[in-house]
This record gives structure tokens, sequence and C-alpha cells, in this order.
């Protein structure tokens, strides 16, 4: 893999994702989007979305309703038919308590989720050569 493929997503999460006390969004939400991002990632090198088939995650701080996230990913190695992916999750904005709608770019974005993982392919649906 000469070129490294990887993806970003950057977004808010809305007071609807805030399952808990304290508007907190749960972990499955986090997982939900490294899925996203992987699938990007699949329909990049692949033409196709492939399949994750295993994943190992450590949620590491708290995500809010309001927060803003970038999602980072990365296919590390290509197999055949499977992809190794790693991922992490960082909160970039957070609101702050001043005001109602007062918020802070942070100044070092805080890792929240980190994940690796393999995918699958099946050879009859990878539409694109290897990069």
């Amino acid at each position: 893999m000469d070129k490294p493929i990887e993806c970003l997503l950057r977004l808010r999460m809305s007071m609807q994702d805030a399952h808990y006390g304290g508007n907190l969004v749960d972990g499955a939400k986090m997982l939900h989007l490294v899925g996203d991002a992987v699938t990007e990632l699949l329909i990049i090198h692949d033409g196709d979305e492939g399949l994750t088939r295993i994943m190992t995650s450590e949620n590491l701080a708290p995500v809010h309703g309001g927060d803003f996230v970038e999602v980072r990913a990365k296919l590390t190695e290509i197999g055949r038919s499977s992809r190794k992916f790693e991922c992490t999750i960082h909160k970039v904005i957070s609101l702050v308590d001043v005001d109602d709608s007062a918020a802070d770019v942070l100044p070092d974005p805080v890792l929240v989720l980190k994940a690796t993982g393999v995918a699958v392919v099946p050879l009859d649906k990878q539409r694109k050569p290897s990069l």
C-alpha cells in the first residue's frame, strides 16, 4: 500500500444523541461513527461497503450533546479480502456552562475513542484494483 487510505468525518453530536444524565452520548453512537468511517475507507479502496468482522475499542473520555467530534480512520493492512483498520475519535469543540449557546474550540483535541479491527470485502464484490 503505497498511498495511505484515510478518511475524516467531522460532525456535531445533537441533543438527540444524548441518552444519559448530563447529556452524555452513549458509546454505541461512537461505534456507529467508526462503522461509517470504515465503510468510507472500503468504498474508496474497493468500491464496496464490505463488512466489519472484528473490532476492539476503548472509550476514553465522555462526549456530550452539542460537542463536535472528528473521526479519523485509515487502512493499515490489505489482505486478499481482509482490510485492517485503525480509527480514533477526538472531541474538538465542547459546550461550556457560561451561557446556553457558549462553546469553545479545544486547544488540544481530546481523544475519546480508539478502535482497531478487520473488515472484509468478498472477492466478488471488489470493483476496484488495489491502489
